[in-house]
Order: structure tokens, then C-alpha cells, then sequence
């Protein structure tokens, strides 16, 4: 062997452990769950199930402790129940959960990067899942799911896609910290009530094409409609007016109207019993959208 082969070899064996071992992130597919606190899960389970269309289910669930909804092969919606109003934390999107096809090396990734995360436990369908904190102590997690029958949506179902989940930020240099310099999301659009103004960040997952939002310059005094306006979720549809038509048949009594939003959806929004805003929005802009250009790929119905 020459000797600066030799010396190439003798450098990569002398590499310590660790740095040839470091973990990999494994894919980040989209948005497994959120979970939502209510009050009360007689009014809550009416609205999810009678204006959305959506059908509970005791099985097929993450946690099936919890009431749940299945928005489609994938994704799901789940309540947890707090005793009054008052005793609701302030942000009633109790978790968000992320699809990988690998927890335990998801897991692996994060402790090697310093992020504490819990053990990976299992459901009673067998879905392996862990929770942890991001650095503003909002509590997600990272769901396994495993191959289940075709879920078919009963033809009263609003909506078959949950696109995001949006959360009041302070500090979003530290959220882009560990959201995208750690765990890989992309930036997917920016802007804001003004022009040169960034009151919503939208970062999609590294392997997919749903996203999150930071809620930003929120005040922190904000009381509890406006941050159930800012922490909400957001259903995908094709159409927007059939769809708005369709929940006003459902009993949906609301005088607000479907409008073109400055990222130029169509998007209109309703509010759960708690006050939590639910958003419809089409897959694609009606128009150019203002203060940025979309930088990653629209979602697909």
C-alpha cells in the first residue's frame, strides 16, 4: 500500500467512534396527529363528528385512550379532556405529532444532538410513538404507524387532509433551530399584515408536504380568543364554496364568507366549542400571494 493511502486509513481509523456511529435522521413524512384539549367532549365530539363529518373511532388510534377522529390512512384528530375553561392551559393544541417510518432511530437522532425525548412506548394497536418538548416547550411527538386497512371516508366528511397545525412563537430563531436546521424543515412561505412584515413562517416537513406555523408577534397577554385564533389547525379541500355550503347544512351558524388570504388561498375559518379556530384552505393559490414566493411544493389532493 503507498504511503499516503496508508496515511488515509491510519486518519479515518484514528476517527473516533462516535463521529463514524453519529446517527442519521430518518424521514419526516407529515403530520400524524394533533391532539386538542376541550372542556367538553360532549360538544366537542358533535362538532368534529356533525359539522365536519368526521366519524370517532375506538380503533386504528393513536393512545385509543382518547377520543379520536380519522382524517384519512394517516392522519388523525384527538381530544383531551381538562376539567373547566379556566383550568385549559393557554395553548389548547395539547400536542403535534410527525410521521417517521423509524421512532427508535428518530430517537437515537435527537439524543445524539442533546434533545431530550422519552422512551418509545407503545400504544394498544402496537403504534410505537414518543413525545418530547421543542425549544418554546410546545409538546410534539414522533409517531411510527403501521400498515392498516384502506380507510374509506363516509361521503358526509368535509375534508380527507389535514395540510398544518399553527402555533404562537416568541423566539423563532430558536424554533428554526430545531425545526430546520435540526430536523429539516423547509421553508414554504413567509409573510405578514404588511408587505415586508413576517407574522406567519411556514415550514414544511423534509419529507412531505404538510407544514407548520409559527404564530408570531403575538402579544404575550394575548387572552384565550385570541390564542385560539392563533393555535389552530387546517383542513385541505378542493372547492372552497361547495365545502363552506356543505357546512352550513351541517348546521355551522357563522356570517363570516370564504376570502382569498394574503398567501392567496381561498381559505375560510371555524371555531370548535373551545374556541380553537379550524381553517379550510384550498391545495393551491387563487392568486399570487403577497410578501414572498412559495418556495416548496403545493400539496396534492
Amino acid at each position: 500500500m503507498k504511503p499516503i493511502a496508508l496515511a488515509l486509513a491510519a486518519a479515518f481509523l484514528s476517527l473516533p467512534l462516535a463521529a463514524q456511529d453519529q446517527p442519521t435522521r430518518p424521514p419526516i413524512t407529515g403530520i400524524a396527529h394533533v391532539r386538542i384539549y376541550s372542556t367538553d367532549l360532549h360538544k366537542s365530539l358533535d362538532f368534529y363528528s356533525r359539522i365536519l363529518g368526521t366519524t370517532p373511532r375506538n380503533a386504528g388510534c393513536t393512545d385509543m385512550a382518547r377520543p379520536c377522529f380519522i382524517v384519512n390512512d394517516y392522519q388523525q384528530i384527538q381530544l383531551s379532556e381538562v376539567a373547566t375553561a379556566t383550568a385549559s392551559p393557554t395553548n389548547l393544541l395539547a400536542e403535534i405529532a410527525f410521521a417517521t417510518p423509524d421512532v427508535v432511530r428518530m430517537r437515537s437522532y435527537l439524543l445524539a444532538h442533546n434533545v431530550a425525548a422519552g422512551r418509545v412506548t407503545r400504544d394498544i394497536s402496537g403504534v410505537a410513538h414518543f413525545v418530547l418538548h421543542d425549544p418554546e416547550g410546545n409538546p410534539i411527538a414522533f409517531v411510527q404507524l403501521h400498515p392498516r386497512s384502506v380507510f374509506t371516508a363516509p361521503p358526509e366528511q368535509i375534508s380527507t387532509r389535514m395540510l398544518h397545525a399553527g402555533f404562537i412563537v416568541k423566539d423563532r430563531a430558536a424554533e428554526d433551530r430545531f425545526y430546520r436546521d435540526l430536523l429539516g424543515f423547509r421553508m414554504y412561505w413567509h409573510g405578514g399584515f404588511k408587505d415586508a412584515g413576517d407574522d406567519w413562517w411556514e415550514i414544511q416537513v423534509p419529507d412531505g408536504t404538510d407544514w407548520i406555523e409559527y404564530m408570531l408577534n403575538i402579544p404575550s397577554n394575548a387572552d384565550h380568543k385570541e390564542r385560539g385564533i392563533q393555535n389552530h389547525i387546517s383542513f385541505a379541500v378542493e372547492q372552497m364554496k361547495p365545502a363552506v355550503a356543505l357546512l352550513r347544512t351541517r348546521g355551522l351558524k357563522t356570517t363570516a364568507e370564504p376570502e382569498i388570504g394574503r398567501d392567496g388561498k381561498w381559505s375560510f375559518d371555524i371555531y370548535d366549542p373551545d374556541d380553537t379556530r379550524v381553517e379550510f384552505m384550498e391545495f393551491t393559490p387563487a392568486q399570487k400571494p403577497c410578501c414572498s414566493e412559495y418556495t416548496g411544493p403545493h400539496p396534492k389532493p
